[in-house]
């Protein structure tokens, strides 16, 4: 993705935020318009992929496809952001923003992919009115064979047979409840045949987003596995759409036969980009991302990225706690990548800073080991940086976790009260998938044996 597709040359994203957003209000975004991140084996929507989602009338829907994305909530929060006011449900955001030096937001980011002219218009448009999508990130199902320690059963399949097996986790709060203490049988109450939200999505794609969709993204789960996957794949394929920026989230740890396919069909389609997640290397990877196989994973990214059918490939980094042990680390990796191509587009990648389960959060840590790590991204990025082999998101992302480390104000209200749950969780997960976190994590494992 061209993270500054709309700044001017030689222009900064704060510059552009000072050019485009501000002069329309301090909270304005053009995700709430244009960008809807969607979960069709729920019926749940929300902008980005940041704020947390809420549910669509299954109903309604069937009537009005734009429903998926042009909710009573979105648009209320539309409203707020042409008013200034830093909506509720966008507080991804304004932590970042409200951090004591000045820091980009994802907001920013998000924005800069339209124009400014489709940025006025939503600025001054009425916010009830119902917008055909630009951008659009959809979940088919939950199907997976990954169970990620920072995921859930409600984006796992994976998981939800461990909560059927085991039961739910205990003593982990009401937050961790809510995470791991069911299956959430909700995800899969539809079959692939009936389900109204697919269905509502297939229909809007017929009657508008294949001409308005600039940018389309398939998560899961894992997108791999469900058939919806392959029949959008085939339509992209076979007919004409507007979409000139198509990415998959995938593990890429699906079986071979699915790894040719993609490649095969991506031979099709004008331009796919690839995105999977990874924070760490090795035994940490594996920890954190159950069901992962890092030399396979490694070795899968070098096929697809080496097939040359791709247009890009990008790593998520979901930063919570146990992922800032490995991820210079893995950074390093990154940067490999990079130098073995002479390209800072051969992998790009962002560092998502995690804030559900709340137990999970880097902030459960204590200031010093926190420090520790801050200081170690500082050191990192400063050999790197000069190199010319990072783009400005990267770097700026980067800086702001490191601030976000240090910012001694930034802390849990109630993190006393989390840290058992942070313990307990893993001490379960540690029995449920056979790992040991005190070897893994030996850090982080040796202030958790003191508190």
């Amino acid at each position: 993705m061209s993270f500054d597709q709309h700044l001017l040359p030689g222009e900064t994203f704060a510059q552009y935020k000072q050019r485009v957003l501000n002069p329309k209000s301090k909270t304005f975004c053009g995700a709430k318009w244009y960008y809807a991140t969607v979960w069709l084996n729920t019926g749940q929507t929300t902008a980005c992929h940041h704020p947390l989602p809420h549910q669509v009338d299954a109903t309604e829907v069937e009537k009005n496809p734009k429903l998926l994305s042009n909710t009573p909530r979105k648009k209320r929060e539309r409203k707020e952001m042409q008013n200034g006011i830093q909506c509720k449900g966008c507080d991804y955001c304004w932590t970042v923003e409200n951090l004591k030096t000045e820091k980009i937001s994802d907001r920013v980011y998000k924005s800069v992919l339209y124009t400014d002219e489709d940025l006025q218009r939503a600025y001054d448009s009425d916010p009830n009115e119902d917008f055909d999508l630009k951008y659009i990130e959809i979940s088919f199902d939950r199907t997976c064979q990954f169970a990620c320690s920072y995921c859930n059963p409600a984006f796992s399949t994976t998981w939800a047979n461990d909560i059927k097996t085991h039961g739910g986790y205990k003593n982990i709060g009401s937050n961790g409840h809510d995470h791991y203490g069911h299956s959430h049988k909700d995800a899969s109450r539809y079959t692939d045949d009936d389900n109204p939200y697919v269905k509502a999505f297939f229909k809007w794609w017929e009657s508008d987003l294949k001409r308005t969709l600039t940018h389309l993204r398939l998560t899961g789960g894992e997108p791999l596995m469900s058939k919806h996957t392959w029949t959008l794949l085939d339509l992209m394929a076979n007919e004409k759409s507007n979409v000139t920026y198509f990415a998959i989230n995938t593990n890429l740890q699906s079986k071979p036969e699915l790894i040719n396919k993609l490649i095969e069909k991506a031979n099709k389609i004008n331009s796919i980009h690839i995105y999977s997640s990874n924070e760490s290397t090795g035994a940490q990877a594996e920890y954190i991302r159950d069901g992962l196989n890092w030399e396979q994973w490694q070795k899968n990214f070098i096929k697809v990225s080496q097939s040359k059918v791709f247009s890009s490939m990008h790593s998520m980094c979901t930063i919570n706690a146990i992922v800032l042990e490995g991820l210079v680390k893995y950074l390093d990796w990154c940067m490999a990548i990079k130098k073995q191509s002479n390209s800072k587009d051969a992998i790009t990648y962002t560092l998502n800073i995690l804030r559900f389960p709340n137990f999970q959060s880097v902030l459960i840590l204590p200031q010093e080991i926190r420090n520790k790590f801050a200081k170690d991204l500082y050191t990192w990025l400063d050999k790197n940086k000069t190199k010319d082999l990072l783009h400005l998101m990267e770097i700026e992302h980067t800086e702001r976790l490191i601030e976000y480390l240090q910012n001694e104000k930034n802390t849990l209200d109630n993190r006393k009260e989390l840290i058992p749950y942070f313990k307990n969780y893993y001490t379960q997960y540690d029995i449920r998938r056979k790992k040991d976190f005190y070897k893994t994590f030996p850090i982080i494992g040796e202030w958790l044996k003191n508190v």
